[in-house]
């Protein structure tokens, strides 16, 4: 039983993959690489919350999902990573993450939860990883990065009928500080469908580093 997410979550991530809800201010964003993005203003923030809906075309979603899972691995092909391991705090495991951001900005890190199901619905597999922020994971903040305390991200994947994968990701963060405009423009638009065609190449390439590597 998951002591971070409910059922209820799980299912609410996965029926997106049959109908996008859209409804209550969601607007189309952008499409760009075959990924369609809308996005959500946050009053409260000034910020948005993103939908994510494509297709991986040459991997499978169960290959999706562990490539997804794999932190080690993930340092390997994401060259926005300064730093990601999983460790144990006060009897629960979180993840800590260091992002790289462009000179002159300090990078962002965070600490969160994370769970993966697969789950069968009707004949169906899906494959679902929930994660979110842990601000009370006893992890003290460095000097010079600014700490995420309020991340949340959703990826649901299945078939899409022949070799690939259909995938939805929703996601929202609040990096703080003064980002600019043009650089939070330049994520959403470009920096997630580029992270998808990565981690489509990682796929690619993941039985030659696991067997590198044992696992």
């Amino acid at each position: 039983m998951s002591l971070h997410f409910t059922d209820a979550e799980f299912l609410e991530a996965w029926k997106e993959l049959d109908k996008p809800q859209l409804e209550g201010g969601w607007e189309f964003f952008t499409e760009t690489m075959g990924v369609k993005i809308y996005r959500l203003y946050d009053k409260e923030t000034g910020l948005y919350e993103y939908k994510v809906f494509g297709v991986l075309a040459t991997c499978t979603p169960e290959l999706c999902a562990d490539v997804y899972m794999d932190l080690p691995y993930r340092k390997q092909w994401d060259g926005y990573v300064k730093e990601l391991h999983e460790k144990d705090y006060d009897g629960h495991s979180a993840i800590y993450w260091e992002v790289k951001y462009p000179f002159p900005l300090s990078n962002r890190d965070y600490v969160y939860v994370r769970e993966r199901r697969d789950v069968d619905v009707d004949s169906r597999k899906i494959w679902v990883v929930l994660a979110k922020s842990s601000p009370l994971s006893p992890l003290p903040e460095k000097s010079g990065v600014q700490r995420v305390n309020d991340y949340k991200q959703t990826v649901a994947m299945e078939s899409d009928g022949a070799c690939g994968t259909k995938v939805f990701m929703n996601y929202f963060d609040n990096p703080g500080g003064n980002i600019p405009t043009w650089l939070v423009n330049w994520a959403a638009k470009s920096g997630v469908p580029a992270f998808l065609t990565d981690m489509q190449k990682a796929c690619g390439n993941y039985s030659n580093y696991c067997q590198k590597n044992k696992k």
